[in-house]
């Protein structure tokens, strides 16, 4: 069975999503929810498969892909430090769970500190 193709530009609407074949702009297949989780943002620490140098993890923060980097920015700026953000996790290098519970707090989320 042949797929059908997807149309990708319309002179008239722009880019086009080959899935819904919607304008880019009113696409709902590609979409990404904030994940669901139980409402609480755990920050721990890990070393583990970093050759002993630590990381802080932030979890269960309740935005979507887009907007978890931008927030995974502003704190890798307050904490003066590089960081990345993995399949919706925030990795921020160093110990900065001092650092980062204050801020997420300030957002009105419920954060608690797991691991040792």
């Amino acid at each position: 069975m042949k797929n059908r193709g997807g149309l990708v530009f319309s002179t008239e609407q722009g880019r086009m999503c080959p899935e819904c074949r919607q304008p880019v702009s009113d696409c709902v297949c590609s979409q990404s929810a904030a994940p669901k989780g139980d409402g609480i943002v755990r920050v721990s620490r890990e070393t583990k498969g970093r050759k002993g140098k630590g990381v802080t993890l932030i979890t269960g923060i309740p935005l979507d892909e887009k907007e978890l980097k931008a927030y995974a920015k502003l704190l890798k700026a307050k904490c003066g430090t590089g960081g990345t953000v993995k399949e919706g996790v925030v990795e921020i290098q160093g110990d900065q769970r001092d650092i980062l519970v204050p801020l997420l707090e300030r957002k009105g989320w419920t954060v608690k500190k797991a691991g040792g």
